[in-house]
Order: structure tokens, then sequence, then C-alpha cells
């Protein structure tokens, strides 16, 4: 049996990749703080849980590990801008030291989710040989850390980077900070479909199903196709313009809701704007996006129903980060005696 181990794999998109990696026969180490909690990965056979933070690994993390799928980031625009220290040492230097220690270790295939937000800005299409624009702290250091981790392709060691799409659809590890799922949760309970303005702004999108059946193929694929090669993530229907993309959405979702979804604008214009190409993915990999924005509406739209996810301060990555660090400040100053009110030390007889 295989074993993968798996960075950040209580967030969004690793509470759905470590269940599809153990249904498709694979054992996983899962690393993780699961700051948005531990309920997030249920106990299964072959899942072995590590809490711990990615910047403090050590080799012993890699005994017997065959595959590594390094996930943990501080994941958008505005927590990345916030903690920018934080953000260097997690998704930059944390991410390619865990390269380092898994070729050391004899790994035999590392793959780094990456971000399309490193193009930036562009008029034109762009594919994985366009010169890259990246404009936030985010997307600089998922630049950076691209060109390191690509530099340690070597003898059997396999380096391979995915410069995914904006993605979407419902996760255990919900996030409604996410364009089209943020959509879908105002649509659904307010009846208006929230808007960044100016709405011109180009954006790819990409299915978290997709986007997570793309690392499980890179697992058994031919290595001399892959190894050190950056694919898009995502399909050419999954270009949209996000005024042509919010229609979309509040489309299906009227239909699902059975309402009518009023466009509310918000913020200041966006000013990243970029259209991929997906030739490549699509020609090395034999891979094509399956899933549709329709698709992922109507599944978060299901689950609101259901009441297996509401939008609470963990499903918006920044709020979550400022309520803990608020807290930590807090408890750390009233603490005492490994406690609150509840203290292990016992008063004298």
């Amino acid at each position: 049996m295989d074993r993968v181990l798996v960075t950040g794999a209580g967030g969004y998109i690793g509470s759905v990749l470590v269940p599809k990696l153990l249904k498709a026969g694979y054992a996983v180490r899962a690393v993780d703080r699961f700051f948005f909690g531990k309920d997030k990965l249920a106990a299964q056979p072959n899942l072995e849980i590590l809490v711990e933070d990615s910047r403090v690994i050590d080799g012993g993390f890699f005994k017997g590990i065959d595959f590594v799928i390094d996930l943990v980031a501080i994941s958008n625009d505005p927590s990345a801008e916030l903690f920018s220290d934080e953000t260097w040492a997690i998704n930059h230097a944390g991410r390619v030291n865990c390269a380092q220690l898994a070729r050391e270790s004899g790994v035999k295939r590392y793959i780094l989710p990456s971000s399309a937000s490193i193009y930036g800005y562009q008029d034109e299409l762009v594919d994985e040989n366009s010169p890259t624009n990246p404009l936030t702290v985010y997307a600089r250091a998922n630049e950076r850390t691209e060109h390191e981790v690509l530099a340690k392709v070597g003898g059997d060691f396999v380096v391979t980077v995915l410069r995914q799409a904006t993605v979407y659809g419902f996760s255990p590890r919900m996030r409604f900070d996410l364009a089209v799922n943020g959509m879908t949760y105002g649509c659904w309970k307010h009846g208006k479909l929230p808007l960044m303005r100016d709405g011109k702004q180009y954006r790819p999108m990409v299915h978290i199903q997709d986007a997570t059946d793309v690392m499980l193929r890179l697992l058994t694929f031919d290595a001399t196709v892959i190894n050190g090669q950056v694919f898009n993530v995502g399909s050419e229907d999954g270009n949209f313009q996000i005024e042509d993309l919010a229609r979309r959405v509040a489309e299906t979702a009227g239909k699902k809701t059975r309402r009518t979804i009023e466009i509310e604008w918000y913020g200041d214009p966006d000013h990243r704007s970029y259209r991929l190409s997906f030739a490549k993915i699509e020609r090395l990999l034999k891979w094509r996006a399956q899933s549709t924005v329709e698709r992922g509406v109507e599944e978060i739209i299901d689950a609101l129903d259901r009441g297996e996810v509401e939008k609470t301060p963990d499903t918006i990555t920044l709020d979550w980060y400022q309520h803990l660090t608020h807290w930590h400040k807090i408890i750390k100053e009233v603490e005492k005696y490994g406690g609150i009110l509840d203290i292990d030390r016992k008063p004298p007889v």
C-alpha cells in the first residue's frame, strides 16, 4: 500500500482530498494544525493524523512515505496581506523545506498545489510559459515556492506544480470566502448575490472534485511526462468574466430556491484579471474537468438545506484567523495553573 503525506489535510481542499485518497487505496498521513477543527477528517482505517505545524516538521514525518501533496498554506489574499510574515514562513519556507525533506527521505513524488493568481493581471490568454505577474503577498510567495521546489528535481525525485484556478464547491471545511461559494450563500440566505466591482475582470474557476482528481492522477501518471512540469488546472469553459459568472450562479440558485435573485455590488474593483489556457494539462495528462458551476451551486444549496453546513466565522478564513489570534491573546493573559476556572493546582491543606 502506497503512503501519501498530505500537509494542510484538514483544510478546504485537504478534507476532500484525504477521503478520496483513502477510497483509492492509499494510506494517508495527514499533517495539520487543524485550526478549523479536527472533525473535518473522520477517523478511518489507514488514516494517520498528526497535529503539527508544517514549519517545524523533520525527516521523521516522511518515514515510509511514497508521495507528498503539500497543500498547507495561508490560503487567500486578505489573510496573506494581514499575516504576511506567517505567509512567507508557511507558504514559502515551510513548503520548500518540506520538498527538501521529502527528497532526502526518498519520497518518489512531490506535488505542489500552487495558484493561478500568480498571473496577476494579463490581457491575453496565458499558458504555463507566459510571464507571471504576482500582485499580492499570497501570489508572490507561491511564485517563489514554485521556482525553489522545481529546482529540487533530480534522480528519482519527481516534482510537479499545479496552478489551480479559483476553487469552488462543497467541502467538509467549507469556505464562503471563495467567489462561487460566497455568491451561492448570498442567493440562498438573502436572495441577493454579492458581487465585487466592477465585474469586468476575468477569473478561471475549477470545481474542488476536479482539482483533487488531478492530484490523484499525478500519483500514478508517467513520471517522464510530469516531472519538473507546471500545469494550469481548470477548463476553458471555466474562464469567466465575473459578471457573467454571477449571472449563471444567480440563475441556477434562483431555479433551485424558487426565488428571484438580485445582484448586490460591493467593494473596490479587483485588479486581478486573467484567462488561462488548459491545453497542456488536457494534452499531456489526458484530463478534462468534468464539473460545472451549476453543479457546484446546486450541491452547496443542497448541503445548506440539509443543515450540513452554515456560514460561521470559521467559514471565512480571515475572520477565523482573527478570532483565533484575538482569543489566544486573552487566554494567555488569564490562564494560570493550566486552566481558566478549572486549574490543575490544588489549594494548600
